[in-house]
């Protein structure tokens, strides 16, 4: 499988997932449509080390002119897009998708309900790409709720906690390992890079009230471990669709 070029994105939008070029801003196609939308919106997504793409969905709480609007029900799904354009539906029934990310023997994948304050660990399978017997894993943490995660090298998951001003470290066999205090509550999502992938880039949100001033903030950590590099998405190889 040829390796995707580093300077082409996949972007989830609202209601569509595309390959997008920076350097342009270049739309370079549409991989996929919500056929729910402006109901429901895409949220959390990643590539898993198939090259598909993976991202969930969740009730819409974006008004068409920016402004927040009520979350709530269970309308998300957790899709997989696969590079030859097939779409599965691996779970319905999803508050608020979030969190996706693969252990590092490609043994586990974790999905989070950010409503439900869960986060699954499932058994993957890379020869068919399908996930099986998923079981709670991080439940119930009293610190806001699970948003974004990634996984290091050793296994351990790192969950951002949305409303919880801090970042929690969760060992392979769900305990927790430490807790990274942040100077925002709303913690949105994370990802390894920089020298030796030592760097821990970390995502924020801007919370209505109270007004924190580095809210929306893009943080950097320099940390002891050693994070994974990032799958890629194969489908930039696929014809145009519009």
């Amino acid at each position: 499988m040829e390796t995707p070029p580093d300077d082409i994105l996949a972007a989830c939008l609202g209601s569509r997932v595309i390959l997008w070029e920076p350097s342009s801003n270049r739309q370079l196609k549409e991989f996929f449509r919500l056929g729910c939308w402006p109901r429901v919106r895409l949220n959390d997504g990643r590539a898993d080390p198939c090259g598909s793409l993976w991202v969930g969905s969740m009730r819409n709480n974006v008004a068409s002119d920016g402004s927040s609007t009520e979350a709530g029900g269970k309308d998300g799904v957790l899709y997989r897009l696969d590079p030859d354009g097939a779409v599965t539906e691996h779970r319905t029934g999803i508050g608020t998708s979030n969190t996706v990310a693969w252990s590092p023997d490609r043994r586990h994948f974790y999905f989070g309900d950010s409503l439900a304050n869960i986060v699954w660990k499932y058994d993957y399978h890379p020869d068919t790409g399908s996930i099986s017997d998923g079981k709670p894993f991080l439940e119930n943490f009293p610190r806001g709720s699970p948003d974004g995660s990634a996984v290091d090298a050793e296994g351990y998951l790192w969950n951002c906690r949305f409303g919880g001003a801090c970042i929690v470290r969760v060992a392979p066999n769900g305990t927790i390992d430490c807790i990274i205090e942040m100077p925002v509550r709303n913690i949105t999502n994370c990802t390894f890079g920089g020298h030796g992938r030592q760097t821990l880039y970390v995502t924020t949100a801007v919370a209505e009230k109270p007004k924190e001033r580095l809210a929306g903030g893009l943080f950097a950590l320099r940390i002891e471990n050693q994070g994974q590099p990032e799958n890629r998405f194969y489908a930039f190889t696929l014809p145009a669709r519009f």
